[in-house]
């Protein structure tokens, strides 16, 4: 009973402060100061670079100040969090990514439901995984699993934490490649990537963004992409499906939500603008170039389409492979 009581207030709080939120729309114009953006993720990534650009052009575009805010911890949870309990007034919102859709399955009693807490504006942009090694290790995925499976246990993949996207990935790869590979997790991307190139870990499953200047560069190797098609930037490299790896396909994306309960209209707003600041002059080559894939339409219905299937996916990956927290 007391439970029931519960939920029944907590519905009766949301329809009210949607009500006050609503009000506030008709009389003074949204928005009116300035707008939060909590991205659960460290400044400096790849997440902070797209997100900034979607910011300056709203803050341009809708004269207040949209507002970067970071609040990493414990795999985005912290952050996401925050975003599921602000008031839904448009004026705090959050940055979703895979990782929100991956924890579901991986975690219990999370402080948000992907599908319940939080009404969807607009996908920004993505970017597919690359499997990398070092250059000495292999130079096709064909040679990394002869590689493993002659030498079992001695090689090892990098992620940035157990029960991120690029474990999960790199689990799935080992159960359908049939190869024990060594999981060494990292703090961060960056430590890993250097370790890759000294040698000390040999693969990597990576967002492109941050293995370019390496593969460019001609430190790291390459070897495949986890994605439907190869990359206009990297023609050279297959997909997991033509090294004959079909169904692993894994992606860094980032769009922006905002707490359930936000009026309708302030949704739609900024939803248009998530779509007109990806199409403003020079901004989808801008990130095209470092290695993003900006969404080229992305509907506030469209985006929870695209986020219930992430979730679906990687809980069928998950269960398949029996994968749990380390």
């Amino acid at each position: 009973m007391k439970s029931m009581l519960h939920r029944v207030g907590h519905a009766l709080g949301a329809i009210a402060l949607s009500a006050c939120a609503a009000s506030a729309l008709a009389q003074g114009g949204y928005p009116n100061r300035p707008v939060r953006i909590i991205v659960p993720w460290p400044a400096g990534g790849g997440v902070d670079t797209v997100t900034r650009t979607v910011a300056e052009k709203m803050t341009a575009s809708l004269g207040q100040q949209f507002v970067v805010d970071n609040r990493p911890g414990a795999t985005g949870n912290i952050g996401a969090g925050m975003g599921a309990k602000a008031v839904p007034d448009g004026y705090t919102l959050l940055v979703a990514s895979a990782p929100m859709a991956i924890n579901a399955s991986l975690q219990k009693n999370l402080p948000f439901d992907l599908g319940r807490d939080f009404a969807p504006l607009g996908l920004m942009a993505s970017s597919p995984y690359m499997l990398v090694v070092n250059p000495s290790v292999a130079g096709s995925v064909k040679e990394l699993v002869a590689r493993a499976k002659a030498e079992p246990g001695k090689l090892s993949y990098a992620s940035v934490g157990p029960g991120t996207q690029q474990n999960v990935v790199s689990e799935v790869f080992k159960e359908m490649a049939h190869v024990n590979i060594v999981h060494a997790p990292y703090k961060g991307g960056p430590q890993a990537l250097t370790d890759m190139v000294g040698g000390h870990i040999q693969m990597m499953f990576h967002g492109v963004p941050a293995v370019m200047p390496f593969v460019k560069g001609g430190q790291l190797k390459g070897i495949a992409v986890a994605s439907k098609q190869r990359l206009p930037l990297f023609p050279e490299i297959p997909t997991m499906a033509e090294a004959g790896f079909p169904g692993i396909e894994a992606s860094e994306w980032y769009g922006l939500v905002a707490p359930a309960g936000t009026p309708k209209e302030i949704v739609a707003l900024l939803a248009k603008e998530i779509e007109k600041a990806l199409n403003a002059p020079g901004v989808r080559q801008q990130l095209a170039n470092k290695g993003y894939e900006p969404a080229s339409s992305s509907s506030p219905d469209q985006f929870a389409t695209f986020m219930a299937a992430e979730q679906k996916k990687w809980a069928l990956a998950i269960k398949q492979t029996g994968f749990r927290l380390e």
